[in-house]
């Protein structure tokens, strides 16, 4: 029980780290929504799409390598510099190319050439400091992580009221020069990037240090074994990430409409889209603070019952936010989707919430793959959920619009919960409570589907709802509630 109290209390502070920032983004939609129309946030979405696929693809596996190799090689100050190195040569190489060949790269992700410098930019301020993050994470120090984490999304919450509110009253007003200097009008887009810029490069100051007192000590064979392991990540994680935003791209490109209509219908589904975000702060939050662990008793007495156990917490939990999220789903609405313009994408909410949590159970399952250095089944099992969303999307966004790609999102992430189940059951049984991870699962789909659908979202029977399962979960987990404060 200590080990599950430690998990907790790490998955706090790296929640605060991960959650509190992103909330803090998610502020940032209201705005977007009232200084853009649909179309402008769809441009913008596009943008991101592509940031997030990048990303991934910068780091390529180095991050969960990084975990894995220091977590059992003796020399870690090696495996550092190693990992450290590696991520600088490839940055400064894609840097490069990026710059040489930014009109036809910008033409083919049907991107602005005038938004691609600060593009690569940013992608490779953020590179940098994947490695130090994580050096953080396998040190345990969260508090740190949490720190900086909160000074990026700050400086970047600060910098976008100020370019997107402050700055075009203060221009308006004409009292100083210098802010009629500083205005650009319908240059939204372009100060958001801004913002995303200094934050990422204030980032990178504040981690430098693990460049400055870096040891040149590259290990060739290390590095070698590391890419190993490492690049079925990158697969991975690149069919992850098309999960998640590639449909948005799909959207603009397959729909049966002129390029700034078909933008707009972008903006809408994003918006509402966003909506899921509790579900996936959740989850993200949560696999920040098992994966150190997984890696760190996985020599353990027993790991795989405590891996069971940490599964069955994550399912009664995110069954209460798929729940409540559904009910509130018309309050929060208002609250962070301002324009009415917007609204007619809430349909997708439900679909996109129960898929967000599908992945974050496939994230608990995934442990057999990790400590067993199978990676190649991760990728395998995400390549399966990449064609999923690709093909799904491609068959039915022209007949059925942002609704085809809401389905496509919990096809994927069900199918890759499955699947990484079956798999696990072969190579690494795990003793899952199967009965109450799909007593919980299907009582919070059940009554999801009741309050959204059956009952036209009425606040007051989803409520009522909400209090039965919450009353049920009460009754079924008090003691295990009672032991986990108690520290027993």
């Amino acid at each position: 029980m200590k080990l599950f109290r430690k998990l907790f209390r790490q998955t706090f502070i790296y929640g605060l780290a991960t959650v509190l920032p992103r909330m803090l983004s998610f502020l940032l939609v209201p705005l977007y929504t009232e200084v853009m129309p649909p179309g402008g946030y769809g441009e913008l979405t596009i943008i991101f799409t592509f940031f997030a696929i990048f990303n991934v693809i910068l780091a390529y596996g180095m991050e969960t390598a990084f975990f894995r190799f220091y977590s059992k090689e003796p020399e870690k100050e090696r495996v550092l510099s190693t990992s450290l190195l590696s991520i600088l040569g490839s940055t400064v190489l894609f840097f490069l190319l990026g710059a040489l060949m930014r009109e036809p790269l910008a033409r083919l992700m049907n991107i602005e050439v005038s938004y691609f410098w600060y593009f690569i930019i940013i992608l490779s301020l953020d590179a940098l400091v994947i490695v130090p993050f994580a050096r953080l994470r396998a040190q345990e120090s969260p508090g740190l992580y949490a720190i900086v984490k909160i000074a990026n999304v700050t400086t970047n919450i600060v910098l976008n009221l100020f370019f997107l509110l402050a700055l075009p009253r203060l221009a308006e007003s004409g009292t100083e020069e210098i802010w009629s200097a500083l205005y650009v009008a319908d240059f939204q887009i372009e100060y958001i990037l801004i913002a995303n810029m200094v934050a990422s490069g204030l980032t990178l100051l504040i981690l430098s240090g693990n460049y400055r007192h870096l040891s040149l000590a590259f290990d060739r064979g290390l590095w070698k074994r590391m890419l190993g392991y490492g690049l079925p990540v990158m697969v991975a994680g690149v069919a992850f990430t098309i999960n998640e935003v590639f449909d948005k791209y799909l959207l603009s490109e397959l729909l049966p409409l002129g390029a700034e209509a078909a933008k707009a219908e972008v903006g809408k589904y994003a918006a509402c889209y966003k909506l899921a975000m509790f579900m996936t702060l959740f989850a993200t939050a949560f696999r920040l603070g098992i994966e150190p662990f997984f890696f760190s008793h996985a020599t353990s007495e027993n790991p795989r019952r405590a891996y069971a156990q940490i599964t069955n917490y994550f399912v009664v939990l995110g069954s209460v936010i798929l729940l409540a999220v559904v009910v509130f789903a018309d309050v929060l609405k208002v609250l962070f989707v301002r324009d009415e313009a917007y609204w007619e994408a809430m349909e997708v909410v439900p679909i996109v919430l129960l898929g967000s949590f599908c992945l974050g159970i496939y994230h608990n399952l995934s442990v057999w793959y990790k400590v067993t250095d199978r990676t190649r089944f991760g990728a395998l099992i995400s390549l399966v959920g990449a064609a999923l969303t690709i093909g799904i999307n491609v068959a039915f966004i022209p007949e059925y619009s942002y609704a085809a790609s809401a389905w496509a999102t919990l096809a994927a992430y069900g199918s890759m919960m499955v699947l990484s189940y079956l798999f696990g059951k072969r190579y690494y049984p795990i003793p899952y409570n199967m009965r109450k991870i799909s007593f919980y699962l299907g009582i919070s789909i059940l009554f999801s589907v009741l309050s959204f659908y059956v009952f036209n979202r009425n606040l007051y029977i989803g409520l009522g709802l909400l209090l039965v399962f919450l009353g049920v979960l009460y009754r079924l987990e008090k003691e295990l509630l009672l032991k986990l404060i108690r520290g027993k």
